[in-house]
């Protein structure tokens, strides 16, 4: 039995990988691509170094990965979910108010949470140590895309609140 559940949740994993993948071009090829591979790469090195921390330091462990041998981090994760995530928050936040920023978080952050929590409940996955709970999942989440989400603002705000292209009909001749 406990093959077969190593099985399905690698099965899971890399059909989850794949379909992120997939999904991944038509996040960043848009009108404004430098501010989305921008969120792209702060995304992935922002995660790829909190899930680092987290992993040497004994709170998260991941038994089911890729590159096991040289990686102790969640490739797939770190590299491919949470930047795709981070992506469509940003774009879908490009033009809402504070208040705005903030509920919209919900509907990335919740879906992320309960499927961490089983993950972390039924599957080889994740394992959760030192006292580490979904709400800590949570919150880490919250605060990794509200840095993100400020990190592009700044750059918005510095680019006079533009996206990083040009996008009148006078700038292209």
């Amino acid at each position: 039995m406990r093959k077969k559940q190593q099985r399905l949740s690698a099965a899971f994993l890399y059909t989850s990988a794949i379909i992120a993948l997939f999904l991944l071009p038509f996040a960043i090829v848009k009108r404004s691509f430098k501010d989305w591979i921008i969120v792209y790469l702060v995304s992935i090195i922002g995660n790829s170094w909190a899930d680092r921390y987290l992993v040497s330091k004994g709170y998260l462990k991941y038994q089911i990965r890729p590159f096991k041998k040289k990686f102790k981090i969640h490739l797939p994760f770190d590299y491919v979910h949470y930047p795709l995530m981070l992506l469509y928050y940003n774009q879908w936040t490009l033009n809402s108010k504070p208040v705005g920023i903030f509920l919209k978080l919900f509907p990335f952050i919740i879906p992320q949470v309960l499927i961490e929590t089983f993950a972390a409940k039924k599957t080889k996955l994740i394992t959760w140590k030192k006292g580490w709970t979904w709400y800590h999942s949570a919150i880490s989440l919250v605060l990794k895309f509200l840095i993100c989400r400020g990190i592009i603002g700044t750059i918005r705000i510095i680019n006079n609140k533009e996206l990083s292209i040009n996008t009148s009909s006078e700038d292209s001749k």
